[in-house]
């Protein structure tokens, strides 16, 4: 397994990438040589030419989730995936082809590496996700658990399927009802954990239990521990495959007791200088845009410009948030609301700026005012805070960090305007505090530049 930012990625997904890079380097390579020999004149020219078009290749097949493999996924949603990777591909090389018409390998190299790359992935990926269909290079597990815990690690592993574990079976208190939706084999009675865990031939066991006082079989776990077995709770279980915290689980000696949540001084600085500097270079580059926003906003409807609104920042600091205007001026004239899908109150013109995250563009002056970070947990209105922090648990721990305009939560989560939906994002937000650090705030960024291309969460 892998450990990147606190998740765990089974090895066979680095296996797919690095491979993938390396065949079609190789094939490209062939293709590039054959189709002109007059390129070993300047070799090394030659090969930037090819590690170029290489690693525009994986960063479209990136985007387009190809390196994601969720529950259900199928050989024609990865063809069509794979087929917009390749277009969007070609488009960008052929636009900096024109540009750099020196890079450019010649027509009939390009027209042959593009169905070099076709065929290459699709053969590639149609191979892994046989082997993914069948579990091939997965983690044989055993779970022990009682009541919910059980079910919600199930779900948990059925929504994260490429996660590399295989549960081999299931051991219950005697006591405890079947277990529905579920074909994975299933005891009952803690006695049988050694035998079966030397049966199904498991090296690592999830305890996975609603509650463990009076009920977790202690003398059963100990003697596997001394048999050289690895024992996980099922907390840290699905939060090293899902990228968050289950909260109604976990309980404050967990959180207290676990590794992370550290704010070293080092990283803070790092994090408001990225912040800052990402800040600074969107207001410049995005000026244009601002400018004609202003004017659509002003045109289209009476009242101003910006939107400003109250937020909780750190520490529970309240600061004014700036965005422009995607709702009637009177939008709250009954009080504070939700948003809701397909909103009366919004624009013509704020709808369109919702769906590309334009209206949030005035929010990198909070990040240079000091009020906010680029990422960091969304800031949330007073009114919904004092709501929040009542019926969910550790909902005040998301304000030990500055907000931010993007964030571990939004990329990971749909947007949501709801007491559940809240509860889901503080999961992800959770588990961002607790494995904070510059190069997550940089992989963060990039994700969201995704999320904005793909149009993925907005309302």
């Amino acid at each position: 397994m892998l450990r990147i930012f606190g998740k765990k990625y089974p090895l066979r997904k680095l296996i797919l990438f690095l491979g993938e890079g390396f065949f079609l380097f190789l094939t490209l390579y062939v293709v590039y040589f054959n189709q002109s020999p007059s390129a070993f004149e300047n070799h090394l020219h030659a090969i930037l030419r090819i590690s170029f078009a290489v690693v525009i290749c994986l960063l479209s097949l990136y985007y387009f989730d190809l390196y994601t493999f969720r529950y259900g996924y199928s050989y024609l949603e990865m063809s069509t995936r794979l087929f917009q990777a390749v277009g969007s591909a070609c488009i960008f090389l052929g636009f900096f082809y024109f540009l750099f018409p020196g890079f450019m390998p010649g027509r009939g190299v390009f027209l042959k590496e593009i169905i070099a790359f076709i065929v290459f992935s699709s053969i590639w990926r149609y191979f892994y996700i046989w082997f993914l269909k069948r579990n091939i290079g997965s983690k044989p597990v055993l779970v022990v658990g009682q009541g919910a815990a059980v079910k919600q690690l199930l779900d948990e592993i059925k929504e994260n399927s490429d996660c590399g574990y295989l549960i081999k079976g299931i051991i219950v208190p005697n006591n405890e009802k079947k277990l529905q939706d579920t074909d994975v084999p299933i005891w009952h009675g803690f006695d049988k954990i050694i035998k079966k865990a030397k049966e199904l031939d498991v090296d690592e066991i999830i305890v996975a239990m609603e509650e463990k006082r009076g009920l977790l079989p202690i003398n059963e776990l100990l003697a596997c521990k001394m048999q050289g077995l690895s024992i996980i709770d099922g907390e840290t279980f699905i939060e090293e495959i899902s990228g968050k915290l289950a909260i109604d689980s976990i309980n404050p000696s967990w959180l207290i007791f676990k590794e992370g949540f550290q704010k070293d001084r080092l990283t803070m600085i790092g994090k408001q200088l990225i912040g800052s500097f990402f800040a600074l270079i969107g207001l410049i580059v995005s000026f244009p845009v601002s400018l004609l926003v202003a004017i659509l906003i002003k045109l289209e409807s009476e009242g101003p410009v910006f939107f400003r609104q109250t937020r909780v920042g750190r520490d529970g600091k309240v600061f004014t948030l700036v965005k422009f205007r995607s709702m009637r001026s009177d939008a709250e004239k009954d009080g504070a609301k939700w948003a809701r899908p397909d909103d009366d109150r919004v624009t013509k013109i704020g709808r369109i700026i919702r769906k590309l995250r334009i209206d949030e563009i005035p929010q990198m002056w909070n990040v240079l005012k000091g009020d906010m970070n680029f990422v960091g947990p969304r800031p949330e209105r007073p009114e919904f805070v004092e709501d929040l922090r009542r019926k969910i648990k550790y909902y005040d721990q998301r304000h030990t960090v500055k907000p931010g305009i993007t964030g571990w939560a939004q990329i990971n989560y749909p947007y949501g305007a709801s007491i559940e939906d809240a509860k889901k994002k503080l999961e992800y937000d959770l588990y961002y505090i607790k494995h904070m650090s510059v190069l997550l705030d940089l992989y963060i960024i990039l994700k969201t530049v995704k999320t904005i291309l793909f149009r993925e969460g907005s309302r």
